[in-house]
């Protein structure tokens, strides 16, 4: 209903000439007065009368009546729905909340109700301050009343003191405080116990233990002080750990690095009785595991090209130590030549073929002839090691052919190819990539690879070896399709056979080229078992509520099924979908829950995936509290009221608007009147009509007239 016009009369002046004028006529009628009463001059007070009604007219009294219209004052409405109000019934009670305050709102007359919903603030908590003064933005200072907060008490930008927006300034530049009112969700101060981590390494060396820093707290709970909890540690599909830690205090975990890449450790305490909810009762950390200085041992023969571009690639790698060792010349060979000239240092085949074998992570035989340079135990040392979980990469060149190569040595065991007797091949050729290599992740979209047999692609190499068996995967082929790089698997270790010594062609632009180091860096890697490069992947992560699944496969195969086991502990089977991408296939299924999620797949590979906190602030302290709003609630005059437990009737308390400063209680919420208006109309009256101020003067001259004639 429309507000009603109302009257308001003011009462002033309108000078009729300037005020110095009054001012002059004023002193001079005071010094008239005075000098006739000092001379006792008859008719001296009739006169001063008569000059006094001159001057009053002359300063206009006037009656000023203006009509003006009441302008209704707004009231903000504060809902909080950000992710802590999604336990149990919050959000529900605080939007049933928010209808009946507009509706009680609206029963009191010049007061009106703005509402705003505030929402995630993308990991920065809940911010109602911000939302609030943003919404105030467009409402004349004068026209607000006040603000109404329906939260848990959860509030992330409380500031210490009144916000600007509440504090305005009234008519006369006076700074007044607006009531800050506060609805909490639930019936009182509840109890949460959370799970922190104080403090976890990104990462951590293979083989070696890191220390993760953990706090359980007991929120709200009196008795907390020297009571202890289980903390229960669950790593990818092991056995879970417990250890006891105590409430309140920081505590050390120490946990071992099993294996190289991510590494998923879940962490979780058990339920405190009554509390709000356990959402923050479990975290995950990542830990990414990374192998120590990785040693690699560089075997050449007779000094080549490519061995140049060996060590300039290992040694860019801050992550290898590289032991490397050139053979000038074989022991058979006697030419004169004094044993002083010959060598800088002794070849130690002792010490690193038997005694330190074990610690190389890698072995790179670079066009090496044995030629008894090592004896057949040593070599079988080599063999073994590779069996063990060792690498080995061997460049092939002519040294392969004829008795006495590597081919006729313990190592012929591991070897993915053999070498046919009229094995080197030379002439001009493009390296290709096979139906395999195009899947396999060492030569997978390697830059500049050829699409066609006939197409323009990598430059050209003048030299490489026939095979007239292979055993292992073969990634490239030279001339006449015959196998250029194999891979296998021995045992534990890995093997690989690049047959050719002509790939330092590519670091030479030889005919365009080609991506040589990538190409070296990948295969060493792979022989170094990183796990991005492992031929048969099972990948898994989670975001935006989605388990994503990629399976990359070496063989060409049906895209099959995975094995998914949520945190709870339930599983199901869910079928893959081929992708663009030669031998991928993925799968997208909801995943909500919180902890470790486990994939399988058919051939045994498993991958863990948790979902990421996308506000670690918001689930901080899940407690419906009011001690963080409470104390600039009461200094702005404000009430903070809980809503009791019924969805669909939350208690409110009394709300009405009030003259003067708020004061309100937990029963009773204030509102002050600003008396906002708008001027509609304006007349002004005369208080002093001229013709009564000409009667009245021409009376007082008369009376003074006629009292200096009797005398």
């Amino acid at each position: 209903m429309p507000s009603l016009d109302r009257l308001h009369h003011i009462t002033g002046f309108q000078p009729l000439v300037p005020v110095w004028v009054l001012y002059a006529l004023g002193a001079a009628l005071m010094a008239m007065g005075i000098v006739g009463i000092v001379r006792r001059t008859r008719a001296t007070v009739w006169r001063v009368l008569a000059g006094a009604g001159v001057l009053a007219w002359l300063c206009g009294p006037q009656r000023l009546s203006e009509s003006w219209r009441p302008l209704p004052q707004t009231a903000l409405v504060v809902v909080d729905q950000s992710a802590s109000m999604s336990i149990r019934d919050r959000a529900v009670m605080a939007h049933r909340a928010a209808e009946r305050v507009q509706e009680e709102i609206g029963h009191i007359e010049g007061l009106r109700t703005r509402t705003i919903t505030v929402r995630d603030a993308h990991h920065d908590g809940t911010r109602l301050f911000s939302a609030l003064s943003q919404a105030a933005s467009d409402i004349p200072p004068s026209r607000l009343a006040g603000a109404v907060m329906i939260t848990d008490g959860q509030v992330h930008d409380i500031p210490p003191q009144p916000p600007e927006i509440l504090t305005p300034a009234d008519a006369d530049g006076r700074r007044i405080t607006l009531p800050l009112h506060v609805l909490l969700t639930g019936r009182g101060e509840e109890t949460d116990r959370r799970l922190r981590i104080l403090q976890a390494p990104p990462y951590g060396i293979v083989g070696q233990d890191v220390t993760i820093r953990v706090e359980v707290d007991d929120l709200g709970r009196a008795d907390a002080r020297g009571a202890t909890a289980e903390l229960t540690l669950t790593q990818g599909g092991a056995q879970p750990v417990s250890h006891t830690v105590r409430i309140g205090q920081p505590e050390d975990i120490t946990l071992p690095v099993t294996h190289p890449g991510p590494m998923l450790v879940g962490l979780s305490v058990p339920e405190l009785p009554g509390e709000a909810s356990t959402l923050n009762n479990e975290d995950i950390v990542r830990i990414n595991g990374v192998r120590d200085r990785l040693r690699v041992l560089l075997v050449s023969g007779t000094p080549n090209q490519g061995e140049r571009v060996w060590r300039r690639l290992l040694k860019a790698d801050p992550s290898v130590d590289l032991v490397h060792f050139t053979i000038l010349r074989p022991p058979d060979k006697d030419d004169g030549t004094p044993l002083s000239d010959l060598a800088l240092i002794a070849f130690p085949v002792n010490e690193l073929f038997q005694q330190k074998i074990g610690q190389f992570d890698l072995i790179i035989l670079d066009g090496f002839e044995n030629h008894g340079i090592l004896p057949q135990a040593y070599l079988r040392n080599i063999a073994n090691h590779v069996r063990e979980g060792g690498g080995l990469l061997l460049i092939g060149g002519p040294e392969f052919i004829g008795p006495g190569s590597l081919q006729d040595t313990p190592l012929s065991e591991i070897l993915p190819a053999h070498v046919a007797t009229d094995g080197v091949m030379e002439q001009r050729f493009r390296p290709m990539l096979t139906e395999t290599g195009q899947r396999h992740p060492v030569t997978a979209e390697l830059p500049g690879a050829p699409a066609s047999a006939d197409g323009a692609g990598w430059g050209p190499w003048y030299r490489s070896l026939k095979s007239d068996s292979v055993n292992g995967e073969v990634l490239m082929t030279g001339p006449d399709h015959q196998p250029l790089l194999v891979l296998d698997h021995a045992d534990k270790g890995r093997v690989a056979f690049l047959m050719s010594d002509q790939a330092w062609l590519w670091s030479h632009g030889e005919g365009g080229g080609g991506p040589q180091s990538e190409l070296l860096r990948r295969i060493s890697h792979w022989l170094m078992k990183e796990p991005e490069l492992e031929e048969n992947q099972l990948e898994a992560d989670i975001s935006g509520g989605q388990l994503n699944i990629t399976r990359r496969t070496l063989v060409p195969a049906p895209p099959g099924e995975v094995r998914v086991t949520a945190p709870d502990g339930t599983t199901r089977q869910v079928a893959l979908a081929p992708t663009g991408a030669k031998g991928m296939t993925t799968a997208h299924i909801p995943a909500h829950e919180s902890g470790i999620w486990s994939v399988r797949d058919s051939d045994g590979h498993e991958a863990f995936a948790a979902p990421r906190a996308e506000d670690p602030e918001e689930f901080a302290d899940l407690r419906a509290t009011a001690t963080r709003l409470q104390p600039l609630a009461t200094l702005t005059g404000g009430g903070v009221h809980w809503l009791g437990d019924r969805t669909d009737a939350p208690s409110l308390p009394a709300m009405r608007m009030v003259d003067g400063a708020p004061h309100s209680t937990p029963a009773r919420f204030d509102f002050p009147a600003r008396h906002a208006h708008v001027v509609t109309g304006q007349q002004a009256n005369a208080l002093l009509p001229a013709w009564g101020v000409l009667l009245f003067v021409m009376s007082m001259l008369m009376i003074g007239w006629w009292r200096e004639g009797r005398g």
